[in-house]
């Protein structure tokens, strides 16, 4: 079953005092380490739903989860050695324990290096202010007693609660958040993707005999292109991937044709457009409407050849 993650993003009203939280903007990143329990299990791909206590903020899809190293500054209280406790608006001793269930004036200190990682999604962003409560949220996790930062979920459940509510899903799928055709590798003459006729026939099923690039195209030259690394993942995402010309798959996968995620156009690297077959296509539109997951790995990929730079 696809999997949903629902992740605290608590900001202001953050009451817990073992840390100093994290810089999270909810639209755009959301950022956690290796402290936090299921800190490894998200991936690329995954729906990641964000909310504060009180009730749901917002979904969207993970793009890339950027990782690196941390020296993290944690707090305890000194008489228990426990970080449960949270800040007192009144007094001098303005700490309360809740292990202990006393006051104190100031919490102990200690560093500690983490592996740091930081979700980026803010392509297929949703803003879904409110549309779950905290309780609805609690009973869609698949241990609604769960009380950590990060509560997987079953991706079909939440989508239909999130209909019952009537809301839009922008970033649905008709078989999950990541369903995927049987990929892999097996041994034969040569090496040979498994599923991947599989993968070409639902995608001319979906798009018909087009190619997203240059249009109506004999289907005998239109190849399923990935727009993500196949030999990384090893799977066949549902719409992770178009048709495209033979030809304009080879400029694709070497980065010299691109696709602009906030325009859906067509960027050709300068050398190439020194040819009139492919100068034509730059600065063209896509040749068919694409979803938010088609935005996300596109998005990628238009990130690994051009940055921000415009060609």
């Amino acid at each position: 079953m696809a999997t949903a993650w629902f992740v605290l993003a608590v900001g202001s009203e953050r009451q817990h005092g073992g840390n100093d939280g994290y810089d999270d903007n909810p639209a755009v990143h959301y950022s956690w380490d290796s402290t936090v329990p299921q800190h490894g299990n998200l991936a690329t791909g995954d729906v990641i739903a964000l909310w504060d206590k009180k009730s749901l903020i917002g979904i969207s899809i993970i793009e890339r989860i950027e990782t690196g190293r941390a020296v993290k500054l944690s707090y305890f209280h000194e008489d228990c050695g426990r970080a449960d406790f949270k800040a007192l608006k009144t007094g001098d001793l303005r700490w309360w324990c809740n292990q202990c269930r006393i006051r104190f004036a100031e919490p102990g200190q200690r560093e500690k290096e983490v592996t740091t990682y930081r979700s980026h999604h803010g392509r297929a962003w949703q803003n879904l202010q409110g549309r779950l409560s905290g309780r609805d949220i609690r009973a869609l996790c698949d241990k609604p007693t769960s009380q950590h930062s990060m509560r997987p979920a079953q991706w079909e459940r939440v989508r239909a609660a999130l209909l019952d509510v009537g809301a839009i899903v922008s970033v649905d799928t008709a078989d999950g958040a990541r369903a995927v055709i049987r990929g892999g590798r097996r041994r034969a003459t040569v090496k040979v993707r498994n599923g991947q006729d599989a993968f070409r026939r639902q995608l001319l099923a979906e798009q018909g005999e087009i190619c997203a690039f240059s249009g109506p195209t004999p289907v005998s030259v239109l190849e399923a292109a990935h727009l993500y690394s196949f030999a990384e993942s090893g799977e066949h995402h549902e719409y992770g991937g178009l048709l495209l010309r033979r030809d304009l798959h080879r400029l694709f996968d070497l980065g010299d044709i691109t696709v602009d995620p906030t325009t859906d156009r067509l960027d050709v690297r300068e050398d190439i457009r020194a040819y009139p077959l492919y100068s034509e296509l730059h600065g063209k539109s896509l040749q068919l409407v694409i979803r938010a997951q088609h935005r996300v790995w596109l998005g990628a990929h238009w990130d690994l050849h051009r940055g921000t730079v415009r060609h």
